[in-house]
């Protein structure tokens, strides 16, 4: 699964989790702090996937009606 680095939402994430990351680094509580991260970071990969699954089958499905 390929997500198109141009996609709004995908720049937004990675700004989101190199934000998070570099507050992270500059907590005292790093180790903890950088558990966060990693949790939000694998939590938002899978709701992008999820999401992009649902979103291919829906398209297939749309793909697939005979409207004439």
């Amino acid at each position: 699964m390929m997500l198109n680095p141009n996609n709004p939402t995908v720049m937004f994430m990675r700004v989101f989790i190199a934000a998070r990351i570099q507050r992270a680094r500059r907590l005292e509580g790093g180790a903890s702090a950088l558990e966060w991260v990693l949790i939000s970071a694998l939590l938002i990969g899978v709701a992008l996937a999820v999401g992009k699954i649902i979103l291919d089958k829906l398209t297939k499905k749309a793909d697939s009606l005979d409207l004439g």
